[in-house]
């Protein structure tokens, strides 16, 4: 895997994945699409201490405001795309290097692939510049999988900033975002060590651990490593899997060298499940 050495494996076994390649895929860039970004602030932009300085409460926040936040996840919960779409600014800037259209064409696949997405959207704070709203928001998109199990579960929180101006989304910053998808029965319950933030070059631990007895079962895994790129969310990546020796994985990595932002993921199955996890790591400079 890019960047990842093994540190635990008793033996290792590559895995045909050519039954799992539809599943086993970085959906995380597709499940935040319509919802954050990691834009380059414009200029004359302030910098983000400037805005923590003039946050306010999400109780004191305009109508307008908290109205606009209801009606977008009431048009996605919808699947009413030109409905979400129309609260996205002709000059929307996305951080991830989507424009507008290519975003929508995301969102369309998204919804293809997890027809059963709910979203909820709580307002964290905001603040007023000029002419503009900036809004912190937390969003939870939580999607149960079909009953013929060729869809799968997703449970996803995603922090983010929106830059809005006259009832318009002209830019938005992804501040932090994870998600899990699952399939199966019974799948296995993994807990993820991850650091929040990796400096340009450094060594990394990464643990995904299943917290629970698997007894006589197989267990196979994958850890990846990516950077967060626009042709990702249309072109997901598919996994190889090894058979795994131990409870988990445990890899040691290396973040990039120039700074920008990660997806790491694991994906553990076994005979009566599967289960990925996703974070987005931001990588800065030294």
């Amino acid at each position: 895997m890019p960047n990842f050495n093994t540190l635990r494996t008793a033996r290792k076994s590559r895995v045909n994945s050519s039954r799992w390649a539809i599943l086993f895929i970085l959906t995380l860039g597709l499940s935040t699409a319509w919802k954050t970004a990691d834009a380059n602030q414009p200029q004359n932009t302030p910098s983000q201490a400037q805005i923590l300085l003039t946050q306010s409460k999400p109780q004191n926040a305009p109508p307008q405001l908290k109205t606009l936040l209801t009606q977008i996840d009431a048009a996605a919960n919808r699947r009413n795309i030109k409905g979400v779409m129309n609260f996205y600014s002709p000059r929307f800037v996305h951080g991830d290097g989507l424009n507008r259209s290519s975003m929508e064409q995301a969102v369309n696949s998204l919804w293809k692939n997890y027809p059963t997405l709910r979203y909820s959207t709580k307002l964290e704070s905001w603040s007023s510049q000029g002419d503009s709203i900036i809004a912190d928001t937390v969003t939870n998109i939580v999607g149960s999988p079909s009953a013929n199990n060729n869809k799968l579960g997703m449970n996803a929180t995603i922090k983010s900033r929106q830059r809005i101006v006259n009832g318009k989304i002209i830019r938005q910053d992804i501040l932090s975002e994870r998600t899990e998808l699952s399939s199966g029965v019974n799948p296995p319950k993994v807990d993820i060590n991850l650091p929040d933030q990796l400096k340009a070059g450094q060594r990394y631990y990464f643990d995904a651990i299943v917290n629970e007895p698997l007894g006589d079962s197989f267990l196979l895994g994958a850890a990846l490593d990516e950077p967060v790129q626009p042709g990702k969310y249309l072109n997901p990546t598919p996994v190889d899997l090894e058979l795994l020796s131990a409870g988990g994985i445990f890899k040691v990595g290396r973040a990039p060298t120039a700074p920008g932002s990660q997806w790491i993921s694991a994906v553990l199955v076994r005979g009566n499940g599967m289960t990925m996890i996703t974070q987005r790591v931001p990588v800065v400079g030294r």
